[in-house]
């Protein structure tokens, strides 16, 4: 088979497109044909030798995917050979082969349904997005109904779901994006209000817009010098679920910006979820965007060979998530 192997932790620039061995299913796995599969930040940050997992090497990267299944190994139920399985949040990709490649052995139990009336690239694209943004809605507790919750970089994989799942939730849904194209298309995808982080002013854009109101959760996306603009716009209790570190560190922050509001920083790393865990929240993902009929947002498909220009497309920003086609 064919697979896009990273020889050194060099960043995305070093991988190549390989022939390999096809993998064989071992005890409680199986093999799957790939047809579509995602792109990650975290894809990225593996590769410069920026996230925790350090695989062997050559590796394959690639968390997300769709395929059908060709090889049952030993001891797998409910699964079989000709039948289509969408990879839940697990080890492919980070400390085993990803799905980068035209097959991929994946552990049964780490596999699920295609959701009813889903296409192929939506299904491919939509796990670890989805069980991320579910996580930071939901690691501090239950949330009133009448809470205001800030998506920054919401027009990303993350940021896409959590407006989505947020606006199902009934939260007032407040998205930052630098492009009004995106902005406008974030409305229509369930946000109340969005604002342009690049506008010197939008906090008091944003504090005039809620009147006596602010932020109750924010989830960010971007970090930098961006976090403690977020944190301005909190009230008393207020949170911040941290994703991503898309503008990387952040400079010069006085945590006396803390203390009195009370307010709580948390990480989310949906890699520390249980197998169980992780299966329940997708079907509590499931269930809110059945309430509004919402669906994963492909921003583009490219094709297998295409892998380099696909992660040039992700650095740009896309609207939504950006798949790989692997095979029809």
């Amino acid at each position: 088979m064919r697979a896009w192997l990273l020889d050194e932790f060099a960043g995305v620039a070093a991988l190549r497109l390989r022939d390999i061995p096809d993998p064989t299913p071992t005890a409680g796995e199986v093999v799957l044909r790939v047809h579509y599969a995602a792109l990650n930040p975290a894809d990225r940050y593996l590769a410069e030798r920026q996230y925790p997992a350090k695989p062997p090497l050559p590796h394959i990267l690639g968390r997300d995917g769709l395929g059908t299944v060709v090889e049952v190994g030993s001891g797998v139920t409910g699964v079989a050979v000709g039948e289509r399985r969408v990879i839940l949040r697990g080890d492919v990709g980070v400390e085993r082969a990803g799905t980068f490649a035209e097959r991929v052995a994946v552990p049964a139990e780490s596999l699920v349904d295609v959701p009813p009336g889903w296409t192929e690239p939506e299904a491919a694209c939509a796990t670890l997005v989805y069980l991320t943004a579910y996580q930071a809605l939901t690691m501090w507790g239950a949330l009133p109904a009448s809470s205001v919750v800030l998506v920054t970089g919401a027009s990303g994989g993350v940021g896409v779901a959590s407006v989505q799942l947020a606006a199902a939730m009934g939260f007032t849904v407040l998205a930052l994006s630098r492009s009004g194209e995106k902005r406008e298309r974030l409305r229509q995808l369930g946000a109340n209000l969005c604002f342009d982080p690049g506008e010197s002013a939008w906090r008091l854009a944003v504090k005039k817009a809620l009147g006596s109101r602010r932020v109750d959760l924010a989830i960010d996306n971007i970090g930098g010098a961006l976090l403690p603009e977020v944190i301005d716009t909190l009230g008393d209790a207020g949170k911040v679920s941290l994703v991503g570190r898309l503008a990387g560190p952040v400079p010069s922050f006085n945590t006396a910006a803390l203390f009195f509001r009370r307010i709580r920083l948390g990480g989310v790393a949906v890699g520390a979820n249980t197998n169980p865990e992780s299966r329940d929240g997708w079907q509590q993902v499931l269930a809110l965007l059945a309430r509004t009929g919402a669906r994963p947002l492909v921003d583009s498909i490219l094709p297998f060979e295409q892998l380099p220009e696909a992660f040039v497309r992700l650095a740009a920003g896309p609207m939504g998530k950006v798949v790989l086609k692997v095979r029809d």
